[in-house]
C-alpha cells in the first residue's frame, strides 16, 4: 500500500477534514506513527491479571484485558464486568509502548510494565487489589 493510499485510509477512519489533516500531519511524530510503522497495527496490548484478592469486579489471575495496538478494548475477549479504575492504570503504559513500536525496538525486551489497580488493598485499608503485566502481542 502506498502512502497516499494510507493517508486517505486514515482520514476516512478518523473523519478528518482536508485542514485537520494538514494539522495533523505537521507532526513529524504522528506523520512516522502512521506512515512509517506497520507493525503498529498489527499488534494487541494485553493487561494480564497476575495477582488478585478482595477485588470487587471478580478480576482473577488470568483475566486479560485485550486492545487494538491504539488502545482500544476489544470487548470480546476481555471480562464482563471491567474496573474503570483498573483500565485507567493500563493506559499509563501506553505510552511507552507506543514510543517502543514507533522506534522499531521490541516493545516485550525494554522492560516489564506491572500495574496495579488504585485499591491499596484490605490490609493497606483499602478493599482488594490486583497487578497486571501489560505486553505486546502479535493480532490473530
Amino acid at each position: 500500500m502506498d502512502v497516499e493510499e494510507i493517508w486517505k485510509l486514515f482520514q476516512a477512519h478518523m473523519e478528518y477534514t482536508d485542514e485537520e489533516m494538514e494539522l495533523f500531519k505537521s507532526d513529524p511524530l504522528k506523520v512516522k506513527m502512521v506512515t512509517e510503522t506497520p507493525e503498529f497495527v498489527k499488534c494487541r496490548v494485553i493487561a494480564e491479571v497476575i495477582e488478585s484478592h478482595g477485588c470487587h469486579a471478580k478480576h482473577r489471575v488470568g483475566d486479560r484485558f485485550v486492545m487494538t495496538s491504539s488502545g482500544q478494548l476489544i470487548a470480546n475477549e476481555c471480562p464482563k464486568g471491567m474496573c474503570v479504575s483498573a483500565v485507567a492504570e493500563i493506559s499509563r503504559v501506553l505510552p511507552a509502548i507506543y514510543e517502543r513500536l514507533i522506534n522499531k525496538t521490541d516493545p516485550q525486551c525494554e522492560r516489564v510494565d506491572i500495574v496495579q489497580c488504585p485499591d491499596v488493598g484490605l490490609d493497606k485499608g483499602g478493599w482488594g487489589k490486583i497487578l497486571m503485566k501489560v505486553y505486546v502481542e502479535k493480532a490473530p
